[in-house]
């Protein structure tokens, strides 16, 4: 699911601002909906009859919602167009976006990739140079294989003998992949490609690789079919996709997906089976011997991951008997928990990950959803802090076992993303490449908050704003949060959202129940039967930035995308008095049918089934388009959604959209931007995000009557 990130960025000269006392927005536009036809459509849930009036909409590709499509999209574009401001914040974001950026290197024999984008590129370019002081020159520019920038590109696996690279290519926003394989020396690409691909990398052994993929689906149901048998297969460069072996499936349990991966050492093949998003098993298999496929783990209630095998054991990140986990070594020959020997222990924060490099463990620890690196020996002695920069994220510290120096990007709030080299024997760090901002984080302050949610549990949040913002209660306010699948929301630098701080807006950022931030327990204190957590959660946010002054119930925005866009959805219909504005994107909205298309079966460990009466009955409490009622008035509303999302299909958004025009009372916009060539997030142009985020922001502005300071007097 989709996890969105943060913000903040320069200070420049703006067009002329509003004067205190201009007049506020006449937000007040008349709207007429389109009419969206009923249905008689009624489901039995366990003796419990469920009316679906819009459920035609779940067909994407049928004429009639292809037109319903185009006549909400009239509606909502012709309402964004007369907003006064939208056009400058466009050209303000286009100013914002405009600006270089480099991901950090990583090492594949005598070559270092990367990636880079000048500034306005819709996709970024990979780059390849021999050695650290080479010549830079183009690898693959995926701007160059579409018109419209909708085609994205991912390095995803390197031979062993370091001469093939292949790399994914994704269209439109889809999560279909194809694998392609290019000759890295000579740049030359290879005949190899395999399709139907959907989370996978490619993990090299020999003459070929390990990958995962689904049956061809049938016809016309590409984007919104049933997706079964994820299987391991091994590919040989040279040959054809329907000449690839069969690694690993499991016919009893379709549902189930599989991942495999190769050990630095080239002895074992690790092969994960996850029935969803949470828990999985974990298997081996010794590639000298061609031997069979062992259990290392079994399924389903933990999860353990082999990040190296060395001196004969395996090192294993997991959380059996550790919900803040641990690092245990476990020999394939005896792999009972009573020969496991811990290497790192469980410790009061989050052992978030461990990844190796130049022969050495790098300990990624969460505290208060920062982060804190330490360098060990591969026995857990000889732990060494790094020094960050300061308090945020940072991410990398990974390579080959004779590496030298490593690199990592660390990033917070007004911290630009910034890739530092990393030399592991002395544990100095140098900045190898930053961002040429203008901008000056003296002006702008962060800062960790803890409040109090409806049960008592006490909840982190960050918060950012201008420094001399007055907390006077009138300043537009971008309340974000997830809140799902064990993922932690940590600070980072984001251009975009410049636009609210420098209108005197703030963005704030709870870091919920249903996250990964505290580890396993603080995850399923927010998932399936504690769902609802997460909403009291997010709730108690808002109205915590009211009690302090940043804000009030006229000002206040909520926003979330995937399980954060039914975040939003659950909230505004619980508490619709609370807030302003609402921003669902990709929602999941229908809790009752979400498992029925494409992957949402893999969330069934993360929210239930309604196929189970118990969990039906809690579905049905927070789904957020059985919980809107008709003569009730909500929240300005903007679903986002997207006509090639093949993860939250966006037939939840339709229908979200159809019942809340229904039910609506009120002059408050309720509306829907549906993109077109855009799946889920992943991959999107920048020109598209660009669009969006004006549209998004022009929205938000208008609908808390914000003055904005684009507009020339």
């Amino acid at each position: 699911m989709l996890r969105n990130y943060l913000l903040i960025t320069l200070t420049v000269t703006l067009f002329a601002a509003c004067k205190p006392g201009s007049p506020e927005n006449d937000n007040k536009m008349s709207l007429k909906y389109p009419d969206t036809k009923r249905v008689e459509q009624t489901d039995n849930y366990h003796g419990t009859d469920i009316a679906d009036p819009y459920r035609w909409l779940e067909i994407d590709t049928a004429t009639d919602v292809g037109e319903w499509v185009k006549a909400q999209n009239a509606v909502t574009f012709d309402y964004l167009e007369k907003i006064p401001y939208r056009n400058q914040i466009k050209d303000r974001l286009t100013e914002l976006f405009n600006y270089p950026r480099q991901s950090a290197p990583f090492r594949v024999g005598e070559y270092y990739f990367f990636t880079k984008n000048d500034g306005l590129q819709n996709q970024s370019v990979y780059y390849f140079q021999k050695g650290l002081d080479g010549q830079p020159e183009v690898f693959i520019d995926p701007n160059k294989l579409s018109k419209d920038g909708t085609v994205s590109i991912s390095m995803i696996g390197y031979s062993e003998d370091y001469k093939y690279m292949a790399y994914s290519r994704q269209e439109a926003g889809s999560d279909w992949a194809q694998i392609h394989v290019m000759e890295i020396a000579t740049k030359k690409e290879l005949p190899d490609v395999l399709k139907w691909v959907k989370f996978s990398g490619a993990s090299w052994h020999k003459d070929g690789f390990f990958y995962s993929r689904y049956p061809e689906p049938a016809k016309g149901s590409e984007l919104s079919g049933n997706n079964q048998n994820h299987s391991v297969y091994y590919h040989k460069i040279g040959t054809p996709q329907s000449a690839d072996k069969l690694i690993y499936d499991d016919k009893k349990n379709p549902n189930y997906y599989h991942s495999a991966s190769v050990t630095e050492d080239s002895k074992y093949l690790i092969i994960y089976a996850a029935p969803g998003t949470d828990g999985y098993a974990t298997y081996y298999k010794d590639l000298s011997k061609d031997g069979p496929i062992k259990v290392l783990f079994e399924g389903y209630a933990n999860k353990s991951s082999v990040i190296q095998h060395t001196n004969g054991k395996f090192l294993v990140h997991t959380d059996i008997d550790a919900p803040k986990y641990r690092l245990v070594a476990v020999d394939p020959a005896n792999p009972a928990k009573v020969n496991w020997k811990e290497v790192i222990p469980q410790a009061d924060e989050l052992l978030e990950g461990v990844s190796t490099g130049g022969g050495k463990l790098f300990a990624n620890y969460l505290k208060d959803a920062t982060y804190r690196f330490y360098q060990l020996d591969y026995d857990g002695s000889n732990k060494k802090e790094i020094k960050l920069p300061g308090l945020g994220t940072a991410s990398g510290f990974s390579g080959e076992e004779d590496e030298k120096v490593l690199f990592y990007v660390f990033t917070s709030f007004i911290y630009p993303s910034t890739v530092f080299k990393y030399d592991i024997a002395t544990g100095q760090s140098t900045e190898f490449f930053s961002s040429e901002l203008k901008f000056d984080p003296k002006e702008f302050v962060e800062k960790q908050v803890f409040y109090t949610s409806k049960d008592g549990t006490k909840v982190p949040m960050f918060v950012v704003h201008r420094k001399d913002l007055k907390l006077n209660g009138q300043n537009p306010t971008y309340l974000y949060a997830y809140g799902g699948f064990n993922i932690s929301l940590t600070p980072g630098f984001s251009a975009n959202r410049l636009v609210l701080l420098e209108n005197n807006g703030v963005f704030a950022m709870p870091n919920l129940r249903g996250g990964g931030e505290y580890g396993e327990e603080w995850h399923k204190a927010g998932m399936l039967l504690n769902k609802q957590n997460v909403f009291d959660d997010f709730i108690a946010a808002g109205e915590y930035l009211i009690k302090e002054g940043y804000t009030s119930k006229e000002k206040l925005a909520i926003a979330g995308g995937s399980n954060g866009g039914l975040l939003v959805g659950a909230c505004m219909t619980q508490r619709p008095d609370l807030f302003a504005v609402a921003l669902p994107a990709v929602g999941v909205m229908d809790m009752l049918r979400y498992h029925k298309f494409t992957v949402g079966k893999g969330w069934i460990p993360e929210y239930g089934s309604s196929d189970d009466p118990e969990h039906f009955k809690n579905l049905l409490s927070y789904s957020p388009l059985h919980q809107l009622k008709d003569g009730v008035k909500y929240p300005a509303t903007m679903i986002t959604t997207a006509d090639h999302d093949d993860r939250v299909v966006p037939a939840h958004s339709f229908k979200f959209a159809a019942q809340l025009q229904k039910s609506h009372a009120g002059d408050n916009p309720v509306i829907i931007r549906i993109e077109t060539q855009a799946g889920h997030g992943a991959g999107k142009p920048i020109s598209k995000i660009i669009e969006e985020q004006a549209d998004i922001w022009s929205f938000l502005f208008y609908n808390t009557n914000a003055p904005v300071k684009y507009l020339k007097q």
